[in-house]
């Protein structure tokens, strides 16, 4: 494992905690202190400073560690947050199945974060050993001598697979989705009683001396196992990007995921201008795919793979501006289906 970067610059993994669980404290002990409805206006401000404490994270890298580096963190960023966008239409179906008061909305996504934070880090530094321990002796393949990684080829016929059937599925395949049916809503069946009501933004009440679970907890478990479905996609395709450096994975899978809840709330009424993002992500997966499948003959630098990754999203959403489609009907009735709480 490169263990280069956190014994070099130990002060970046500090400064990064420090600001993570800082942030983190200031959005639930200070200004949301209170459940409430999230504005566009705050939707927007929150996403502006995710995303420039990303940038600016990103400069730091860039400072300490080189170019390289800063490409790699930069690629895995935008891969990450660009599933994440196109998943928030599942998270808009889950609220409205389950018709979550809108106030309550940004208390289940930030716990669903808060697990994401802890899986997310098992995932990426469980697959960094994985990957460091499944190279193959060098061979000769096609007259060339080279090291095959069993994990990275694995992941790369997956992910080009993943990319395959992303092209023609979406989003309809969660719309009639009974979510109480779920992994996640089944857990909390089966240990808990559950109200039929909610009960503010408390998760448990104590009724006639027996200690009750609301939906809001079962709303919450299933946002937490639909974070690890995506996951599936998500993880293998950044290990393309840095296999041998969690530093730069996790990090940048963080500050991704910190700012899903505020993109929530900002794209929620907006998801058909990003109808046709399926179709770039689709090609990314694919390119990611393929990117791993060839790596033990060539290797497609982070800056190249910075620039595709770019490329086909400003290209996927242009598209989408151009031509919404039939998705905005579609999210307008899952929006106000919500609406009508």
């Amino acid at each position: 494992m490169n263990h280069d970067h956190l014994i070099n610059h130990p002060g970046i993994l500090t400064g990064f905690t420090i600001l993570v669980v800082v942030m983190l404290l200031l959005d639930l002990g200070v200004f949301n202190k209170k459940s409430h409805e999230i504005s566009n206006r705050e939707a927007l401000v929150w996403s502006i400073v995710w995303i420039s404490l990303a940038m600016a994270f990103s400069g730091v890298i860039y400072y300490l560690m080189g170019f390289q580096q800063f490409a790699q963190f930069q690629s895995a960023y935008w891969i990450e947050k660009a599933l994440s966008v196109d998943n928030l239409f599942v998270f808009i179906m889950v609220f409205g199945f389950f018709n979550v008061p809108k106030y309550l909305h940004h208390k289940v996504l930030f716990w669903g974060i808060i697990g994401a934070l802890v899986f997310r880090a098992i995932f990426i530094f469980t697959g960094v050993e994985l990957i460091n321990m499944t190279y193959l002796p060098e061979m000769e393949i096609f007259g060339q001598m080279v090291s095959v990684n069993v994990v990275l080829t694995l992941f790369g016929f997956f992910l080009l697979f993943a990319g395959i059937k992303s092209w023609g599925a979406h989003e309809d395949d969660d719309e009639n989705k009974d979510f109480s049916k779920s992994p996640g809503a089944k857990l909390i069946y089966r240990f808990f009683k559950v109200t039929k009501d909610f009960e503010g933004d408390r998760f448990f009440v104590i009724k006639e001396g027996v200690r009750i679970a609301t939906p809001l907890l079962v709303v919450v478990t299933v946002i937490e196992f639909t974070d690890l479905l995506f996951a599936v996609d998500s993880i293998p395709a950044i290990f393309a990007i840095a296999p041998d450096d969690p530093f730069i994975l996790y990090t940048s899978n963080i500050f991704a995921i910190l700012g899903l809840r505020a993109l929530y709330f900002l794209l929620a009424n907006f998801m058909y201008m990003f109808s046709k993002l399926h179709y770039g992500l689709a090609v990314i997966l694919a390119f990611i795919g393929v990117k791993m499948l060839i790596s033990p003959f060539y290797h497609i630098s982070s800056p190249v793979s910075l620039m595709v990754v770019g490329g086909v999203l400003l290209i996927s959403v242009i598209i989408s501006f151009m031509f919404p489609g039939e998705h905005e009907e579609k999210t307008e009735e899952a929006v106000n289906k919500e609406d009508g709480n």
